[in-house]
């Protein structure tokens, strides 16, 4: 299994390794899914000062997710997870052309949003995928009508094709862009958001794939437009629930998704949200807002993959096919060094060594400049549904285990705790080079 390792130096961290977003035990994304960008050091658009004051310059952003009920329903979109086991159901669409053929596994009480979208949102635990359907009418256990359906697997970078909606106007996922107060609770939200204008452009950019406008005029924002928080907006004296939310807008922005009011920022209903502290969000108006250039973080018009810090034109790479085994999805985001440039990834290999147990090594990448590359620690962060060995010592979650000085390789082994459920365990990898966050684990195929 890799190199053993010596005397270990175990470090308790102080929360998730990798901060990548993870549900119902599935990654959401790859890593280098454009969901998880961080747009922070990206160009303004060129059409951002239009845009935002078309959306409202001086309209402040409203939460349109909260605890308790509004007329009867509860504040936000809801969404539930269901085995690989559960049954499909018949889904009769009235877009049937743009959507997915299924099969659809919705739970009998999947929640159904309230208001007149009517989403339901259900997450495959074994299989990771994320089934989405728009204007959901239940007619029994095992029959559905709606409005179109969507079926993303998590843990790849495919688009839908070009010019199909989905559940929603932007033909991009749901799920992945809702605020959900476990991250908050947790102090990070690591993935963009999603929100809704009164006035859309007749017309969608990349990574969106359908427009739902009544107008060509430029200075309408289109579907999939990212905006972020201005950088010289001071966050620090806003509560914790708000301040997590502006973080995240600073350092990964929100996508234009669909038609409705003027900056709503979409998240799911939850008890545990202070109805009065998110109303704090008001007070950050349009003009505190800007829209981003990303297009230097596309690899393939088709890929929601994309790169690290907005590589030049012309370094495309393939967009990963996720295998059916076990799998490691790296993060491409080190902190490099002058010499690290480019970045080589650290290598991670996993192989299922027994039932429902992997053994993973970890080698440090080689680039032109790092041919002596060495890997420093491992950050563990909390692991769903798995214990982590190294070197036949068993160690919790949010640990950082200090390597020997010299190593090139790390092993340890991820052991499923419970048969049959999908397996998350994120991981920092030290190197020279920095930071290298990556995740092991999968679903039941993989164990």
């Amino acid at each position: 299994m890799g190199a053993l390792l010596g005397a270990l130096a175990l470090t308790p961290t102080g929360g998730s390794a990798a901060g990548l977003p993870s549900i119902g035990g599935c990654q959401v994304f790859p890593a280098d899914n454009i969901w998880n960008a961080r747009i922070d050091t990206l160009p303004v658009h060129a059409m951002s000062s239009a845009w935002v004051t078309s959306i409202g310059a001086n309209t402040g952003l409203k939460a349109d997710f909260g605890s308790g009920l509004w007329q009867g329903e509860p504040i936000g979109i809801p969404y539930t997870t269901a085995p690989g086991s559960q049954a499909a159901v018949s889904i009769d669409f009235y877009y049937n052309d743009q959507s997915d053929p299924g099969p659809y596994r919705i739970p009998p009480d999947a929640p159904i949003e309230g208001g007149g979208d009517h989403h339901v949102l259900v997450v495959d635990r074994d299989r990771c995928l994320l089934t989405e359907v728009y204007d959901a009418t239940k007619n029994s256990n095992t029959s559905w009508s709606a409005g179109s359906g969507a079926i993303f697997d998590l843990g790849s970078n495919a688009l839908r094709p070009s010019t199909w909606t989905s559940a929603d106007a932007a033909g991009l996922p749901m799920l992945p862009g809702l605020a959900r107060y476990d991250e908050v609770a947790a102090g990070e939200i690591a993935h963009a958001l999603r929100f809704t204008a009164p006035q859309t452009q007749k017309a969608f950019i990349w990574p969106a794939r359908h427009q739902a406008g009544a107008s060509t005029n430029p200075n309408l924002p289109p579907m999939g437009a990212r905006f972020r928080l201005k950088s010289s907006v001071n966050v620090s004296g806003y509560p914790a629930q708000i301040r997590v939310i502006l973080v995240a807008l600073q350092r990964y922005g929100m996508f234009l998704a669909d038609n409705g009011s003027s900056w709503f920022i979409n998240g799911i209903p939850d008890e545990r949200w202070n109805n009065d502290t998110l109303q704090q969000l008001h007070a950050i108006v349009g003009n505190q807002l800007e829209a981003v250039d990303e297009s230097s973080l596309m690899v393939s018009p088709d890929s929601a993959q994309a790169r690290s810090g907005g590589a030049p034109a012309g370094t495309s790479t393939p967009t990963p096919t996720p295998p059916a085994g076990p799998t490691s999805t790296p993060t491409p985001t080190p902190r490099p060094s002058q010499w690290c440039a480019p970045r080589p990834p650290a290598r991670v290999d996993v192989a299922r060594s027994s039932a429902g147990r992997l053994d993973v090594t970890v080698t440090a990448g080689v680039g032109s400049g790092t041919a002596s590359n060495q890997v420093h620690a491992l950050r563990f962060g909390t692991p769903t549904n798995a214990t982590i060995d190294v070197a036949g010592q068993t160690i919790a979650g949010n640990t950082r285990v200090a390597l020997p000085a010299g190593s090139r390789q790390a092993g340890f082994s991820v052991q499923q705790t419970r048969p049959g459920e999908a397996v998350t365990v994120p991981v920092v990898v030290e190197d020279d080079c920095g930071d290298w966050p990556t995740f092991v684990g999968g679903g039941r195929a993989a164990f």
